[in-house]
């Protein structure tokens, strides 16, 4: 069965032990992969029968945000089984924001990764409704959602959020909100919300997934890791204690996020 994984972060040999030492600060978690690179997603999602991979980084300044997609760039140009996802950061004015997306989807780009809690914005701020505008009918946005320490990515933003742009695809990490599973009931009948599976396997029960999953719908839903978080063969080892049909694993392994992306 092939699998995708849906999210993974990456960086430059240079600074991946070190971002991968920041975000394990960030969330008092000691990190599975020692360092964010590359060539050590590959070689551990080989382990687990991972054939491609969802790439993406994080901007904390605008400044950032060009050589990061460069970046991004350049490893789908190396690593054919890469697919990209760009950054965004709120202070680049709306015709950078735009100018920025189009040049993504010209270099082949499939989606947009933000992360509120990093970046320091309220998903529902009016100054960045302007990711919105631009991405409608472009390409989806990959949020980090929810932690119960940070308002900024709060699950009830989203949906607001989700509600006023009904033209832009959301996919909401972890399950719709680390730390935030009770609240995944809110997204019930938003048709342009999807989600992923990874960083809460390790803190919620198979039959609480399950019942998230079919709450939402198996449509829905992406396998993923969360590179360099956790390794792939764990959080596999983990999925599979789900109760799900082969039908369902085979539409969260590989089967929605083709159809999303148009892989």
């Amino acid at each position: 069965m092939e699998i995708i994984d849906a999210h993974a972060h990456i960086y430059p040999e240079k600074i991946a032990k070190k971002a991968t030492d920041t975000i394990g600060v960030f969330y008092d978690i000691e990190m599975e992969m020692s360092a964010g690179t590359a060539e050590n997603l590959i070689k551990d999602g080989k382990k687990a029968g991972v054939s491609r991979y969802v790439v993406h980084s994080v901007a904390t300044t605008a400044h950032q945000v060009r050589s990061i997609n460069n970046f991004i760039k350049t490893e789908m140009e190396i690593h054919p089984e890469f697919i990209g996802f760009m950054t965004l950061h709120q202070d680049l004015t709306e015709e950078e924001v735009k100018t920025e997306i189009d040049w993504a989807i010209e270099n082949g780009f499939k989606g947009i990764k933000l992360h509120p809690d990093f970046q320091k914005f309220n998903i529902d701020d009016e100054n960045v409704e302007k990711f919105y505008k631009h991405a409608s009918n472009k390409l989806p946005i990959l949020f980090h959602i929810g932690d119960d320490r940070y308002d900024f990515s709060k699950p009830e933003r989203l949906v607001k959020v989700a509600k006023k742009f009904p033209n832009v695809t959301f996919i909401a990490a972890h399950f719709g909100g680390y730390r935030c599973w009770e609240s995944a009931s809110i997204y019930k009948g938003l048709n342009n919300i999807y989600f992923d599976t990874c960083s809460s396997l390790p803190f919620i029960s198979p039959e609480k997934a399950k019942k998230i999953i079919t709450m939402l719908g198996a449509e829905k839903f992406f396998f993923a890791t969360d590179f360099p978080m956790w390794d792939a063969t764990t959080e596999l080892e983990r999925f599979n204690k789900i109760d799900l049909t082969e039908e369902e694993r085979k539409l969260i392994f590989s089967e929605n996020i083709k159809r999303l992306l148009g892989l």
